[in-house]
Parts: structure tokens; C-alpha cells; sequence
């Protein structure tokens, strides 16, 4: 059982302390609305559809922006919707895997390999760093779904992988095919997790010093305030003394 990545306990704070809901509200109806579009539009009888809504309401995303969005799936909205993956390098060689979905691949690109460069990274092609992270399933319960133990025993039950417990909660990893099936027996077991979704799960994480974690969260951040972007993840951690001048 190790301790979850500080960097990604502080991106988790920062969602839900994040000002900037529509921003978030928009990108996740997208996700909805494409789920919708692919398969049925019932949440119970589609596992992609049923994770977005779920993520949705995670962040209290308001039920009339949920059901709209599924009924724009009906009307034929989300057809010119293309889901892609950029990789690259950001300071001090730091993987990034940014997911987009978007109508129009040229601007997204564009915008892409212009904030790489403009925070001194720079964008590679599909794979260049892909190989470094394992696709998998991730579902987050707060420390009062139970103690380290109770959470392990309940996530091997349930047909999980791996759990890694800290001050600040359980994550449980399993098959990225099993997060469905799996994330619906823990539910039984430790009630409503906090999320269930799809990840690029760092296979290691490099420790960076205050000005490496800088320029990363300035290029993260850039990149996550694009429309078109939907998820964005690196594989470095923040140690607890930079965390703290950080805070």
C-alpha cells in the first residue's frame, strides 16, 4: 500500500476548490453527451455514460445540465466530436499525456504545441510517452469509507488491483474494462465513492524541486484551461517540503 502522489491529492483539492465551474460543468456534459452518442443513452445499460454522469455529480454538477446534455446526444449533437491524445515532454523531461476531444483538430493541436513550447516543453507523437503509464480504472473514497485495512479487503472482493491509502483517502486501481463491475460492487460495500474514471496511472514519479513544480503547474494549468481538453496527466510528485511553499 503506498501513499498516493501529493501532486495528485493537490490537483483533487484544487477541483474542488476551483472557481471556474462552468469551465468544468462544459467539459464534463461534453463527456456526457459523446457517451450518450456511442451507446445508449439510459445510464444503466451504458458503463461510459454511467461513469460521466457519476463524475458529474461528483463535482455537484446541476441535474438540468446532465439531462440536457444527454438529450443533445438524441438531437445529434456530438457527432463531430473527435476524441485524441497528445504526449510530450514538459520542463526537467517530464512526461504529460493531455486526452482532448474536439471539432476541430488543427486549433486544438495548434493550441496544444504552442503551450508546450511556450512553458519549455515540447509536444512528441503518439507513444512517445504513453509506454510510461498503465491504463486503468481509478475510484476515490474519502478516509471515512473506513480504515486502510476495511478498504483493502473490500477492493480485493470487488475484483480491484491495487489501493493506496494516505491521510487524504483510498484510490483503488483496477482492469480500465473492469472500472464498471468493479467501482458497482465497492458501492455495495462502502457506499457512493467520490469518482470512478478512466486514468493514465504513472508506472513512476519523479520528485521535482519549487521551480520544476512551478513552470509544471503553470503548463497544467494552461493546457486545462482549454476548451477542448478534457483530462491531462504527468508523471512527477511533489515532495511534502515543496508541497508546503507551494501551499
Amino acid at each position: 500500500m503506498a501513499g498516493h502522489s501529493k501532486w495528485a491529492n493537490i490537483q483533487h483539492r484544487k477541483g474542488r476548490q476551483d472557481a471556474a465551474r462552468s469551465k468544468l460543468f462544459s467539459k464534463l456534459a461534453k463527456e456526457i453527451t459523446v457517451a450518450a452518442k456511442m451507446g445508449d443513452p439510459d445510464p444503466e445499460k451504458n458503463p461510459r455514460l454511467r461513469l460521466a454522469v457519476k463524475a458529474a455529480k461528483a463535482v455537484s454538477c446541476p441535474k438540468d445540465v446532465i439531462e440536457r446534455a444527454i438529450k443533445k446526444s438524441l438531437g445529434g449533437e456530438g457527432d463531430d466530436y473527435t476524441e485524441i491524445r497528445y504526449e510530450g515532454y514538459g520542463p526537467n523531461g517530464i512526461a504529460i499525456i493531455v486526452e482532448a476531444m474536439t471539432d476541430n483538430l488543427n486549433r486544438t493541436a495548434s493550441n496544444v504545441r504552442s503551450t508546450f513550447t511556450k512553458f519549455g516543453g515540447n509536444l512528441g507523437t503518439t507513444g512517445s510517452v504513453s509506454f510510461m503509464f498503465d491504463r486503468v480504472g481509478e475510484i476515490m473514497y474519502p478516509v471515512s469509507a473506513g480504515d486502510a485495512d476495511t478498504v483493502m479487503m473490500a477492493a480485493i472482493e470487488a475484483g480491484a488491483d491495487d489501493v493506496e491509502s494516505d491521510e487524504d483517502g483510498h484510490w483503488i486501481y483496477c482492469a480500465d474494462t473492469e472500472l464498471s463491475a468493479v467501482s458497482d460492487a465497492l458501492e455495495k460495500e462502502l457506499g457512493e465513492s467520490e469518482e470512478a474514471k478512466l486514468i493514465w496511472k504513472p508506472q513512476n514519479r519523479t520528485n521535482v524541486d519549487l521551480e520544476t513544480a512551478q513552470k509544471l503547474m503553470r503548463l497544467i494549468d494552461t493546457l486545462e484551461d482549454d476548451d477542448d481538453v478534457q483530462t491531462v496527466t504527468a508523471n512527477f510528485d511533489i515532495p511534502e517540503e515543496v508541497a508546503a511553499q507551494l501551499a
